[in-house]
This record gives structure tokens, sequence and C-alpha cells, in this order.
């Protein structure tokens, strides 16, 4: 085993230790831990771990991550379109993890519903690794300090993966635990998390990355964004993105709903009367609603519960003012054709 102890670990070790960067010292020993697990020596790799971390978190070559601090996140489910520009940025993410260019931390911003989680799910497919979500409830503590401590140790784990180039972390709505400290009415308590958690990005590298979701981009504190190494909005969907993502979701809710029939020219019609068209997670919601809870006898009675999930009902006067005709009234009330013509005298 002394052997595979090569001379550049503790090289690296002295280095770290004369430069008093404490984050490349820990690393390294886990590095070692892990030579010393592999060689079939647990129980040293266990007390190298118990030395540097003060609680024994290495779980040697096991698959599965154990924590009370983590969360495994089901992969299952289906991936929200994006538009063009997102897209790009998200491939330009993939790419830099498999290139192993040192670009780790990622930061996806954007309002609720505009895809960020179900990106994160969607790069993890994508790259065959296992998802892990903090989970802020056992992480955040009413004693003070214990918030802080509990930050170092989610961190202390991280950097202990057994197996990092397997895992994706995330931290989803980052914001619970690093906001402006500015914001905070606590301000010291404030003050000693986020540095926690600006401590533990700084000593995150290697196959290790992370990538963390926020709604409250603009409440961040800015030294917090300078830690990522890119940053994804994803609130730059146009109006007519909208309605392809729109479009695209509602097509394949009906590949599986065979008794309901496609009417594209209406479903637009019904997408443009509203002011703002909602993101794509209150659009599948509402989408995937209307075509589930709709009678399977009616092959467009979807789009008569789309129309009333938007607007609340479908008076006759005022879907002729928005633009229907007779044909489209009829689909959305159910009022045949003749009666729409005569209460409408069209």
């Amino acid at each position: 085993m002394s052997e595979q102890i090569r001379k550049k670990h503790i090289l690296n070790l002295i280095k770290y230790y004369t430069e008093h960067n404490d984050a490349g010292f820990k690393d390294e020993a886990y590095n070692i831990a892990r030579i010393f697990d592999h060689g079939g020596d647990s129980q040293l790799a266990e007390y190298i771990m118990a030395l540097i971390s003060g609680v024994n978190t290495f779980v040697p070559q096991s698959s599965q991550y154990q924590s009370p601090f983590f969360n495994k996140v089901s992969l299952s489910g289906d991936s929200l379109p994006l538009p063009t520009f997102i897209m790009n940025d998200i491939v330009g993410v993939i790419n830099s993890i498999r290139h192993h260019a040192g670009f780790n931390k990622f930061l996806f911003e954007g309002d609720p519903g505009t895809g960020k989680t179900e990106t994160v799910k969607q790069i993890a497919r994508i790259l065959d690794r296992e998802l892990y979500s903090v989970d802020f409830d056992s992480v955040i503590d009413s004693k003070l300090g214990q918030t802080s401590k509990n930050i170092a140790s989610v961190f202390q784990e991280i950097r202990a993966l057994p197996n990092p180039d397997k895992v994706l972390i995330t931290f989803d709505e980052i914001d619970t635990i690093a906001l402006n400290r500015i914001d905070s009415n606590d301000l010291r308590e404030m003050g000693r998390v986020t540095s926690s958690v600006l401590k533990g990005l700084d000593g995150l590298f290697g196959s290790v990355v992370l990538i963390a979701t926020t709604n409250l981009f603009g409440q961040f504190d800015k030294a917090l964004t300078r830690r990522f190494d890119s940053i994804v909005n994803f609130n730059r969907y146009s109006r007519d993105e909208l309605v392809d993502v729109a479009e695209s979701i509602l097509n394949e809710l009906l590949d599986k709903f065979k008794f309901a029939s496609r009417n594209m020219r209406l479903f637009r019609k019904i997408l443009n009367t509203m002011n703002k068209i909602p993101y794509p997670g209150e659009l599948k919601n509402v989408i995937k609603t209307s075509v589930a809870f709709s009678d399977p006898s009616s092959e467009y009675d979807y789009l008569r519960k789309f129309y009333e999930a938007l607007h609340g009902s479908s008076e006759l006067k005022t879907l002729q003012d928005q633009g229907f005709s007779v044909r489209d009234t009829e689909i959305l009330t159910g009022v045949s054709k003749s009666k729409v013509s005569r209460e409408l005298q069209v």
C-alpha cells in the first residue's frame, strides 16, 4: 500500500500545508484515504477521514451515497422543452463537465416554472450520474452557529465522495441559505452562513459537480455569484417560444391520450388570448390537467377545459370579442353552431 501513496500526494500535502490551503490539504488527505480503502485497509481510511472531518462521513466503495443532509433524487419524469438560447447554454454546461475543463459549479437562475430543476435532472440523465439534493430542512438549525457548522459538514461530505464522477449534487433553491447578508434580520448569523457557503464553494474542484438553482437571483450576495463558473438565466423565453413549448407539451400528452384529437390552431388561439403566457412549469400542469380530466367521449373537451383554466368561464360574447369563430365557440362551450349564431346574431 505504501508504494501506492505516490510522492505527488506527499508533496501536495506539504505544499497545501505551507500555503495554508486547508481545502486543498483536506482533499489530498481524502485522496489518500481512498487509496487505502481501495487497497483493502478500510480502517485506516476511516481513521484518516475521522481526523480530517471530525465525523466519519466516508463510505468506502459504496454506490449509494448516504447522508442525513442529502436526498437521492429520482430522475424519472419528462424534461421541459427549452428555447434555443437556454438549450445552447445547457449543452455548453454538459460539454464542460465532460471535458473536465475545471468548470464544476453552475447556477441556474430564473422565475419559478422556467425549467431549472427539471433541467438539472436531464443533465444527470445525460451524464449518467446519480443526483443528490441538499435537504435544507436538516441543514438549517435554530441554534446559534449550528447552521454554519452543518453547511461545513455538507461540503466536507461532498469532497469525500468516493466516486465523484458518478454523482451530481444540486442545491435546489440555494437562496434558502444564502441570501444577501444585508437583508437578514440577524446580520451576524447570516454572515456566518453565507461565509460558510462561500468557503465551501471555494474548496470544490476536480470531478465534483454542483448545480445550484434560485428564484431570487437579484437578492444574492455578489460574492456568492462570483463563485460559480457559469450562470444560466432561465427567463429568456419569448412569447413565440412559450407557444412552441406549449404545443410540444400538448403533442406529447396527446400521444398518450388517444381519445383526444389535435387542433393546434384552436390551441394556439386560446394561448394568444392571454396577456402573459405562463412559464413551462405552470403550462405543463394546466395542459396536463385539462387533458387528463377531459371527457373521453369528446375529442376536444380538453380545449374547453384548457380555456376555462385560463379564463374561468367561456361566455359566448367574450369568445366572440376574442375573435373565436362560431365553430371554435361550439367546441369551447358545447353549444351548437346554430344556437351560437342565433344568440350572437352572426
